[in-house]
Order: C-alpha cells, then structure tokens, then sequence
C-alpha cells in the first residue's frame, strides 16, 4: 500500500489529506477525514446515499476511486450546505414535509436536490422525479411524495428569497427604516430585509 498526500476543496476549505489511492473510494476518504453524512449503505452506486457533488456534478461517491478525482477538485457534503444554526431552505423542507423517516438515505437526497435547484431553480415535480431517478437516490421508508413535496418547498422558498432581495436593493435604507415603524411589517423587516439597513 501506498500513500498518498492529496489536497481537495471541500465544502469550500482546502483540505489536505492521506489516501491509498488504488484502493481507497471517495467516500472511504471523506467519511475518514469526519464528513459522516456520506453514508454508504449499497457500496456499488445504486442507492444514492453517497452522493456528493463533484465539480458540479452530482455522483455517487462509494463507486468513485480516489484516484481518478483530480486534485484541488471542489466537492460538496451534506455538511457544506447549511448550518445547524442556519439550515438551508431544502433542510427545512424535508421537516416540514415529513420526508424524514429512517433519515439513512437524507444527505444524499439532500446534495442531489441542491444540484437540482443549482441547475434547474423551479422544477416541476415530473423533473424532481426524474433527476431522483437519474441520480438514484432511493429511499425505502417514505413514499416518494414528500421528498417531492420537500424539493418544491424549497424551490418556492428560495424563489421567494430572490424576489425579496430584488425588490430590498432598491429600497433605500431610510424607507425600510420607516417600514419598520409598524408592529405589522418590524416582522418582515426584520426577517428579510435587514440585511439591507446599513
């Protein structure tokens, strides 16, 4: 066996690293490296629990040799998308819908309908079902209703989110300060427009 130093920008942090490069997999090297939410629960790429998204693309990530990811390659965990204090649109989604059950098959669920929404920012449900079944992810404890649902959610959320920042940078500072003079719009303000006030 023999090591090798390689470096990768994951989740947006240039990380360094030690790997088998003829035996190790992509997942073997994230899951070592502390990235947990890459589970593995097929190991021959047909459940999607592994996905990650490399340099754009979504794959799945226990079927991927090391050795064929080119170095300073940008990848994407279930870890790079949100904060426990700040989830991401998708994340929130998924409670709210209750595409949670089991929770083995999420983060890759997750990643892949953050590549959708990257590429496609208001799919129909047809294309959701599609690119699910493309990227096979599979889930065995849910219908796949509310993972649908929970991606359309997310869609419509972030959709929202744009518009909002749209019509802020045009409202100057003083006009969203005397917005907030009401009981009614300090709430808005303060959820989506704050970050506007100088």
């Amino acid at each position: 066996m023999k090591l090798r130093k390689m470096m990768l920008n994951i989740n947006g942090v240039d990380r360094m690293f030690m790997c088998d490069p003829e035996n190790d997999k992509l997942s073997d090297v994230l899951r070592r490296i502390g990235l947990t939410g890459v589970k593995v629960g097929c190991g021959t790429g047909v459940c999607g629990s592994c996905s990650i998204i490399l340099n754009g693309q979504v794959i799945r990530s226990c079927t991927k040799k090391i050795s064929q990811v080119e170095e300073y390659s940008k990848i994407t965990t279930i870890e790079g998308i949100g904060t426990p204090q700040h989830l991401h649109p998708l994340q929130v989604a998924w409670m709210n819908c209750g595409a949670v059950q089991c929770g083995f098959c999420v983060p890759g669920f997750i990643v892949s309908a953050y590549a959708l929404l990257e590429q496609n920012p208001d799919p129909t449900r047809e294309e959701v079902r599609d690119w699910f079944q493309k990227h096979r992810n599979v889930c065995r404890c849910t219908g796949y209703k509310q993972i649908v649902d929970a991606v359309m959610e997310a869609a419509a959320i972030m959709q929202l989110r744009l518009c909002v920042a749209s019509a802020a940078s045009k409202i100057s500072s003083s006009t969203i300060r005397k917005m907030a003079t009401t009981t009614e719009n300090r709430l808005f303000v303060r959820m989506h427009l704050v970050k506007f006030v100088a």
